[in-house]
């Protein structure tokens, strides 16, 4: 019997990158559309006041976000699969993403293990880790919300964007202390070296514009 499996991505540059390239031809691939290490969310995941929180942590409107992020993810929220497969980078942007949709399966009591393959920079696969979901919704909980360290044994990778999302808003956190030494650059030029400096935390143009501008030039 042929296992109906479901291939989450992270992001839209990685699933056109698959499909482009012919990767996992033939099996459902979906794309996780968002930047849950970046502004406020709900603790029930996926709900409407997750969806209306999130919509205005990046400035769009509700049906936006429901266009963006909720409309590719149909597959995983009608639950229409046997197996998953989460296809995710090692920094803590695409670590915050994972936890949370190991959460939401732990919220929907999904009682299967869950494969998760973390690729490198160009998109190949260099390590594969088998998780399941049992007690994630509290993590997320206690990193997203609460904003602390659990005391939980985690699978490395996780473990390590977990301790970089915790502390890298604080004022001393290295990409903070960055950000304000080199305050007198461009606001381009200062872009470029954060993502150049500071690729283990994934942030895209967008989150470092918002702290950049948030932080230097004093704009909220």
């Amino acid at each position: 019997m042929k296992t109906n499996t479901l291939n989450i991505v992270n992001g839209q540059v990685m699933y056109n990158f698959f499909k482009e390239k012919g990767f996992l031809k033939g099996e459902n691939i979906i794309s996780f559309n968002e930047a849950m290490c970046y502004g406020k969310t709900s603790s029930s995941i996926f709900s409407a006041e997750f969806v209306e929180t999130r919509s205005k942590v990046h400035n769009v409107s509700l049906d936006q976000y429901k266009n963006i992020t909720i409309k590719a993810l149909q597959p995983l929220l009608s639950k229409n699969f046997d197996k998953l497969v989460l296809w995710f980078d090692e920094d803590m942007f695409c670590q915050i993403n994972i936890l949370t949709i190991l959460a939401w399966l732990d919220q929907i009591d999904y009682q299967i293990s869950v494969t998760l393959v973390l690729v490198d920079d160009e998109f190949n696969p260099i390590d594969k880790q088998i998780i399941h979901p049992k007690g994630y919704k509290g993590i997320y909980k206690q990193v997203l919300i609460q904003k602390q360290i659990p005391d939980r044994t985690l699978p490395h990778s996780l473990q390590k964007g977990i301790q970089l999302y915790v502390k890298y808003l604080d004022y001393d956190s290295d990409l903070m202390m960055y950000i304000h030494k080199h305050g007198e650059l461009p606001e381009e030029e200062l872009l470029l070296l954060l993502l150049a400096n500071f690729k283990e935390y994934g942030l895209g143009d967008t989150q470092y514009i918002e702290l950049i501008r948030a932080n230097v030039k004093g704009e909220k």
